[in-house]
């Protein structure tokens, strides 16, 4: 499968311009993306593997702009992007029953995070699970809390974030200062061919309906809840109820009403909650594997 016959954002050649280009490729429907696929699997045909790739380079562009934030070339961004999609077309099932848009998103975010974490050397400076966790939530974090302002952080957010990311203070602070500025809007201003300014959101949504994106957002989250109630059976009685009233559903019940519950102290019942989340998100990463849903770690 050749990556030099597809479109390909350059400084030269800019992205709006490359963004023009994607949007030429139609969307698939399903019957169609499905004897593409097959015909790839099947007989390693290139021309339709190429039809898969391009009709899903704009889902990639939109994730690559989820991490436009991280001071690096987003037209660098969006080729990596594009790398971990022809991974996931390489590797793509169409018998396992979900539609390849929801397959790829894996692909690409993994492809993405790899390129950041190796262009970062303040990632190469450490790269435990709980530092690559904060490196890729401190935004998502800060914004959750309100703390959008540059600069350092108050004393007590920083607690609540290291708290929040199983991290020390000073590496948020750290992590915080080497991240600040440089985040760039969907509502930035592009120039175009022709008259007027356009933003970036304009040239990834489409009056029509995204069919990438929206196949894949629903098949996710379909397959979420599946990976979900399944990991939930790995869990004992008292860790299914207690993680189930703390954190999944709408009306949350109290450290100190679940103590009361089951006799035990509210630290207990936070130990209980915390282990629980922790076997429940292993055993999911576990079955998404076996379904051939997460990229390989080699």
């Amino acid at each position: 499968m050749s990556y030099t016959n597809l479109p390909a954002p350059s400084p030269e050649q800019g992205l709006s311009r490359y963004m023009q280009e994607i949007r030429k490729f139609p969307m698939l429907e399903p019957e169609e993306e499905y004897m593409l696929a097959k015909a790839w699997v099947d007989h390693q045909d290139s021309e339709s593997a190429h039809k898969l790739v391009t009709s899903h380079l704009r889902l990639a562009a939109k994730i690559a702009m989820g991490y436009r934030g991280y001071g690096l070339p987003t037209a660098e961004v969006v080729s990596e992007a594009n790398v971990g999609l022809m991974q996931a077309v390489k590797r793509f099932d169409p018998e396992k029953g979900f539609r390849l848009a929801t397959y790829a998103m894996w692909w690409i975010r993994a492809s993405i995070q790899e390129y950041v974490l190796r262009s970062w050397s303040l990632v190469k400076m450490g790269t435990t699970s709980a530092q690559k966790k904060l490196f890729f939530n401190l935004r998502k974090a800060k914004n959750k809390i309100g703390a959008l302002e540059d600069g350092d952080l108050r004393p007590e957010n920083v607690a609540q974030i290291a708290s929040e990311l199983n991290v020390t203070e000073q590496e948020v602070i750290s992590m915080n200062r080497r991240m600040s500025g440089g985040d760039a809007s969907l509502n930035a201003q592009i120039k175009t061919d022709g008259e007027g300014a356009a933003q970036w959101q304009d040239w990834l949504e489409d009056e029509n309906a995204d069919q990438a994106s929206d196949y894949a957002e629903k098949d996710e989250l379909d397959i979420r809840r599946e990976l979900l109630m399944e990991a939930m059976q790995d869990l004992n009685e008292r860790e299914r109820d207690i993680l189930t009233k703390r954190r999944l559903q709408d009306d949350v019940m109290t450290l100190e009403d679940l103590s009361g519950v089951y006799g035990v102290s509210r630290e207990r019942i936070r130990q209980i909650e915390v282990r629980a989340f922790e076997k429940l998100q292993l055993k999911m990463r576990e079955l998404a594997a076996e379904r051939g849903m997460l990229p390989s770690a080699n």
